[in-house]
C-alpha cells in the first residue's frame, strides 16, 4: 500500500510489524470455509448469557447511564469483585485502590504486563500457553523465557520453577495461567502454595490469569493470591463462566502499589470500560445458579468427549478446568499436529487447534474446545472415530 509516495508498512511500530497475527484466530479462519464443519476451535460458549443479566444490561440503558463512569468502574462492581475474592479466596482488597474494571481480561491482562513490565526484564512464561503472553510481553520489550512443561504432564512444579529461577537469575516477573488453556490442568492448594513459596523466596512478581477460575471440576479454584496477595496481580473476568464474551468486561486485582500504575494505564487505553456491562456484571457475581449450571453442562460435556476418546484408544491430558481437552495426536499420523488438524477438517469436517500455536511442549497435540453444543461433540466424535479407522498416513 502506498499513501502520498511513501510505503506506510515502513511507518508502522517495528515490534509489532515483526509479531505473528493471533495463532488461534488465523488457524480458525483458515478452516472456517470448510462445508459442515463442526468448530471445536475458539473458547466461545455456546450458552446464552443469564436472564437476569441481560435484565440489568438492559436497565442501564434505560436508566441512562450513558456516561462516563469512574476509570477503574462503578464502585458497585468493584465491590462486587472485592466479595467475590473474599468468598472464594479469603483474600480481602480494597475497592477503591486495588480492583480495576476492564474491557475483558484481555485488556486487563495487556495493561498489566505493560505496566509491570520495563524492556529487558525477563518473565517466566510455562508452556504450552496462550497466544497472548509471549507477543506482549516482546511489544513491551520484555524477555520471555519459555519453561517446557510436557516432561511434568504440563504442570509447573515448584521444583522445576526453581531450577529454572537458578538458571536464570535475572527473571523479575512468572505469568501463570490456571484452569490452563489449552490443557485444563490446573493446581492443588498444596502444589499452588510451593509455587507461592519459590516466588516469594526469588522475589518476584506474578500475573495469575484465572478467566477460568469459576470453570473448575469436582474441586474448588484456588488462586495464587491466596497465599502471595502482595506479590500477585489477579486477571479475572465472566467472558466464560457467564457466556459473556461480548460484553467486554473484566477486572484486574493486586496490591495497591501495583494497581496504581496499571490504573493510569488503563485509563489512557480506554477511558472507562462500557455501562451496560458493568451493571450487567454486578448482576452476573449475583447469580451464582448460573455459573453452577454452566459448569454442570460443560462437565457433562467433558465426561462424554473422554470416554469417547478413551474408547479410540487416544491418548489426552485429563481437564480439571476449564473448557478445553489437550488430545495427543495418534502415534501413526506422526508429530506434526498442524497438518493433523488441518487433515481432520478437510477430510473429516472436525476442526481442532494445532498444539504448537502455544509453544514449546504443545507439539504433536491439538486442543479440542468443549465449548458447544454436546450433541455437535457427539457428531464430531463419530467422524474422528471413523476418520483414525480408515488408518491414513498423512505422508
Amino acid at each position: 500500500m502506498v499513501l502520498l509516495g511513501k510505503d506506510v508498512s515502513s511507518q508502522t511500530n517495528w515490534v509489532l510489524a515483526n509479531l505473528q497475527p493471533a495463532g488461534i484466530r488465523a488457524f480458525n479462519n483458515q478452516i472456517a470455509s470448510i462445508p459442515h464443519l463442526i468448530k471445536l476451535t475458539v473458547g466461545e460458549p455456546d450458552l446464552k448469557t443469564p436472564l437476569s443479566v441481560k435484565v440489568a444490561a438492559t436497565m442501564s440503558i434505560w436508566r441512562n447511564h450513558s456516561h462516563y463512569s469512574a476509570a477503574a468502574g462503578i464502585l458497585s462492581l468493584r465491590q462486587a469483585v472485592a466479595a467475590f475474592m473474599v468468598k472464594t479466596q479469603q483474600v480481602d482488597y480494597d475497592p477503591a485502590t486495588e480492583i480495576i474494571t476492564t474491557v475483558g481480561s484481555t485488556e486487563g491482562l495487556a495493561a498489566a504486563i505493560m505496566a509491570a513490565f520495563n524492556p529487558g526484564d525477563q518473565v517466566i512464561v510455562p508452556t504450552p500457553a496462550y497466544p497472548l503472553y509471549i507477543p506482549m510481553l516482546k511489544f513491551v520489550g520484555a524477555q520471555p523465557v519459555s519453561v517446557n512443561t510436557a516432561p511434568e504432564r504440563f504442570k509447573l512444579t515448584a521444583l522445576r520453577l526453581d531450577e529454572e529461577l537458578r538458571q536464570h537469575p535475572n527473571v523479575r516477573a512468572i505469568i501463570l495461567n490456571y484452569p490452563h488453556n489449552p490443557t485444563g490442568i490446573t493446581y492443588s492448594a498444596q502444589e499452588m502454595r510451593a509455587l507461592a513459596q519459590v516466588i516469594r523466596a526469588h522475589h518476584l512478581i506474578a500475573i495469575a490469569d484465572e478467566i477460568y477460575g469459576q470453570l473448575t471440576y469436582n474441586h474448588s479454584h484456588v488462586s495464587l493470591a491466596r497465599f502471595i496477595p502482595e506479590r500477585t496481580i489477579v486477571v479475572t473476568g465472566l467472558s466464560k463462566s457467564h457466556a459473556m464474551t461480548g460484553y467486554r468486561v473484566g477486572a484486574v486485582v493486586g496490591p495497591q502499589d501495583l494497581m496504581r500504575e496499571i490504573a493510569k494505564l488503563h485509563s489512557y487505553l480506554v477511558t472507562a470500560p462500557s455501562n451496560p456491562a458493568q451493571y450487567a456484571a454486578v448482576q452476573a457475581y449475583r447469580d451464582e445458579r448460573a455459573v453452577k449450571g454452566a459448569r454442570s453442562r460443560y462437565y457433562k460435556r467433558q465426561q462424554f468427549l473422554t470416554a469417547a476418546l478413551t474408547a479410540m484408544g487416544i491418548s489426552y491430558i485429563q481437564p480439571r478446568g476449564a473448557f478445553y481437552l489437550f488430545m495427543r495426536v495418534p502415534e501413526r499420523y506422526g508429530t506434526d499436529d498442524r497438518k493433523f488438524a488441518l487433515k481432520l477438517a478437510y477430510q473429516a469436517g472436525v476442526g481442532c487447534i494445532p498444539g504448537q500455536i502455544f509453544g514449546p511442549g504443545g507439539e504433536g497435540y491439538v486442543r479440542l474446545s468443549y465449548a458447544t453444543q454436546l450433541s455437535q461433540i457427539k457428531k464430531a466424535m463419530g467422524r474422528l472415530k471413523d476418520f483414525i479407522g480408515r488408518n491414513e498416513y498423512l505422508n
